[in-house]
């Protein structure tokens, strides 16, 4: 098994960084920290060096950012999804029915999301108090119709399809579960769902991730300081160690694609925490010797949505 060690990129802390994404057309990478309700944006060069290079008000809270292929990026924003303008202007497209609301009244929010290669969205929620059953996955089709994939998760998390397309993986981060589903790409549509891995939590558990252009899962392991990679049976075959405990994602990004940038949090910890752990929050990466594809682009239109 591989061992590899994550540095910490120059680039300040988020209080929730989560949902790294390479805008390939753009150049740049995409992250957003979830509880300060900001898309941050940087570049990287060919030695893996970034330089911010905005931050954009997205909402109360943002779970995600991808592209979008009519301009500007499309955000899983507070209980639904917001237009994000290049200039920085937020305009929420649709609040979803039954999500929502704030952390007191028992809501839910918008968690993470990806689009598939045709450009649909794929987009997760959680409650705040993160019951079980609070959450769900949705897909906005490319006409702006939104359809309930699954319900009755608890905290709907990284999501991405194999390189062939005909699988997509799915983590449910409270009964630290990750699924595989067969994946119909001309319909959009899972089946013959099954558990891949499940986590105890020792190591913590499946938060975000992605796969690589060898079809092998990388997670980010929430409370297990790591990053690991599997293959598509589950073997495990390389672990990253990152000197934080709540790494939240990880995605391929800079020229070549071949550098793994990986998301923290410090959420919730305390003094004691925080001084051990200095660079909560922070951006890391490494060289694992794959590659991984782009983010793909929403393609559908940016006016009202129908649910």
């Amino acid at each position: 098994m591989e061992r590899l060690i994550a540095v910490p990129a120059a680039l300040s802390p988020a209080s929730h960084g989560e949902g790294p994404t390479w805008d390939a057309d753009r150049g740049e990478l995409l992250w957003v920290d979830i509880a300060a309700g900001l898309v941050r944006r940087a570049s990287v060069d060919d030695d893996g060096e970034f330089a911010e290079t905005a931050s954009h008000r997205g909402g109360d809270t943002v779970g995600a950012v991808v592209p979008a292929a009519d301009g500007g990026w499309l955000l899983a924003a507070g209980g639904g999804f917001t237009h994000l303008a290049e200039d920085g202007t937020a305009r929420v497209l649709a609040v979803l029915s039954g999500e929502g609301g704030t952390e007191a009244s028992g809501g839910t929010r918008m968690n993470d999301a990806a689009c598939d290669r045709a450009g649909r969205y794929f987009a997760g929620t959680m409650a705040f108090d993160q019951r079980p059953g609070g959450g769900a996955l949705y897909r906005l089709d490319v006409d702006g119709t939104v359809t309930t994939v699954l319900d009755r998760l608890t905290v709907s998390n990284g999501i991405g399809w194999a390189p062939d397309d005909r699988t997509v993986y799915l983590a449910d981060s409270g009964p630290g579960l990750l699924h595989a589903f067969d994946y119909d790409l001309e319909a959009g549509t899972f089946s013959r769902g099954r558990v891949l891995l499940e986590f105890d939590g020792d190591d913590g558990v499946a938060d975000g991730l992605t796969v690589d252009d060898e079809g092998c899962i990388w997670t980010a392991m929430w409370g297990g300081g790591q990053v690991r990679r599997w293959s598509p049976e589950g073997e495990l075959l390389a672990v990253v160690r990152v000197p934080v405990a709540q790494t939240t994602s990880c995605a391929f990004a800079g020229p070549r694609r071949d550098l793994l940038v990986i998301s923290t949090s410090a959420e919730g910890m305390d003094e004691a925490a925080r001084a051990a752990q200095p660079d909560a929050g922070r951006l890391f990466t490494t060289r694992p010797g794959v590659t991984g594809p782009p983010a793909f682009p929403y393609r559908g239109p940016l006016g009202a949505l129908r649910q």
